[in-house]
């Protein structure tokens, strides 16, 4: 049960902060909507939408305060072959079961899961991330006239430049307005937002996707559905790491994960897109001031007015403006200190990264390449720590008796390193293995200690199994072969 005071701490500590942010972030958030629409191929309205109800819907129902989520090119870069072979309809039925498995993720509290993804792996998938994002905007850089280069170029020395004069208003949109104002006056013939589509010119209305209830919907569907409640949410579960380290308070990322299902499964029901939390808006909002829900409140519903008092010179923006605006946001995103970080990072660190970023951008799928960076830094991981197993033979002053001291995690991986690193030659008459500083992980690892005490057996020797902790004790006592005796040492594992 919500205290008031969380409820003011999270929608009145700062009410004149939080509503100038959101003001600064729906006007920035325009030309990404309706940028990120043109790359999953649906109407502008579509984006527009789904950042409305997604923003609206998170602020209430979110983990992370001040976090923006709205349309975002990652979640529309998933979307362009379901789009182009099925259609709309389809593209709406698969963002409700998008909400649904998040849903699920959320209430079986697995977002905390996301630090099992390691750094390199999460630069890796930003870092692909980028690069789609400008191998999208080729297509309306290729057979075109000058004057889409030359708008293309000014809009990338406006965004980059005007900051120097002020940062009050977001650049992109001052370049959007200017580059369509030009355009406007010059009569230059190029391409604008009104000719992918018909803008919105009324409230979102209610409406259920139409799509045959079959088996034969859901096996197209919830491929799609899947990837795209895997993508949202590991991006928005980065995007509250990093807004709880600018404002150092936590956030709750199971909370979080049910709150992006809840808008991914509402905003198809009014004509939008599934989205999840976007980096850079966040970035912007918590910079300008916001660090409250209302903040993100403000910004989908101020959206909201712009694009339905101002929808028709939303529709005279010129594409050579958001070809600038996504690819200002492609070298934005890419983290261009981890190129200089090769030489200086481990090799296996570097690896994952480079691998996670050509694989995500050779499938154009984001979960394909994080799952096998996930998998790599496992077993780089498990290398490592296999070869931290040693053992230790401790002199003894009869010939007969041999004691070996085991130090480190044995399990699968170093099971073999364990079995070679005993002497089993000289016949001796009693050995004593201490597991004091060891620990058993798996079946592999009790297999392994059966191997070395059974190997000991078949000479002659009398072998014995120390130091095990109760854990230890329990797995070796349900799987292990060997007749074990328990000297307690005390220690605990």
């Amino acid at each position: 049960m919500l205290s008031i005071h969380s409820l003011k701490r999270d929608w009145l500590a700062n009410p004149r902060g939080d509503l100038l942010a959101g003001t600064v972030v729906a006007l920035a958030l325009i030309p990404e909507a309706i940028a990120f629409s043109i790359i999953a191929g649906v109407d502008p309205a579509v984006g527009l939408y789904a950042s409305f109800v997604i923003a609206v819907t998170i602020a209430l129902v979110g983990g992370r305060p001040a976090m923006i989520s709205a349309a975002t090119g990652a979640m529309a870069l998933l979307m362009v072959t379901l789009v182009k072979d099925h259609g709309l309809q389809y593209l709406f039925a698969a963002c409700i079961l998008t909400g649904i498995f998040q849903l699920i993720i959320g209430f079986l509290k697995l977002g905390s899961l996301i630090r099992f993804v390691s750094r390199s792996v999460m630069t890796g998938f930003v870092n692909a991330l980028a690069i789609l994002i400008f191998l999208a905007q080729i297509p309306e850089l290729t057979n075109v006239t000058w004057q889409t280069y030359a708008l293309v170029a000014g809009g990338l020395a406006i965004i980059y430049g005007f900051p120097y004069i002020t940062k009050a208003i977001p650049s992109p949109l001052i370049a959007i307005l200017v580059l369509t104002g030009l355009v406007m006056w010059l009569g230059i013939d190029v391409r604008t937002v009104g000719d992918m589509g018909q803008m919105p010119s009324t409230l979102p209305v209610f409406g259920i996707p139409q799509v045959p209830l079959t088996w034969e919907t859901l096996q197209i569907i919830a491929p799609v559905a899947a990837t795209l409640a895997f993508v949202g949410l590991l991006e928005s579960m980065l995007t509250a790491n990093i807004i709880d380290d600018m404002t150092d308070t936590p956030s709750d990322k199971d909370k979080e994960a049910r709150g992006q299902g809840i808008a991914n499964m509402i905003s198809p029901f009014f004509g939008g897109m599934a989205g999840c939390a976007m980096i850079g808006q966040s970035i912007i909002n918590v910079k300008s001031g916001g660090t409250g829900r209302l903040s993100t409140l403000w910004a989908g519903l101020f959206l909201l007015f712009l694009i339905l008092v101002l929808q028709q010179w939303v529709a005279m923006i010129p594409m050579s403006a958001l070809v600038a605006v996504m690819i200002m946001v492609a070298i934005g995103t890419f983290d261009w200190n981890s190129i200089k970080r090769l030489k200086a990072t481990p090799k296996q660190s570097s690896i994952v990264m480079i691998v996670t970023t050509v694989a995500v951008v050779l499938t154009h799928d984001l979960s394909k390449g994080v799952m096998l960076g996930v998998i790599m830094s496992a077993i780089f991981f498990a290398l490592k720590v296999s070869r931290l197993v040693s053992v230790e033979r401790i002199e003894t002053d009869d010939d007969t008796v041999q004691k070996y001291q085991v130090h480190g995690q044995i399990f699968f991986v170093s099971a073999d390193l364990l079995n070679a690193s005993f002497e089993f030659h000289g016949h001796p008459k009693t050995v004593e293995i201490d597991l004091t500083h060891a620990r058993i992980w798996d079946i592999t690892a009790v297999d392994a200690i059966d191997k070395i005490v059974f190997r000991y057996r078949r000479h002659g020797a009398e072998v014995t199994v120390i130091g095990m902790s109760e854990a230890c004790s329990t797995l070796v006592g349900k799987v292990g072969q060997f007749d074990k005796t328990f000297l307690p040492t005390g220690v605990s594992h």
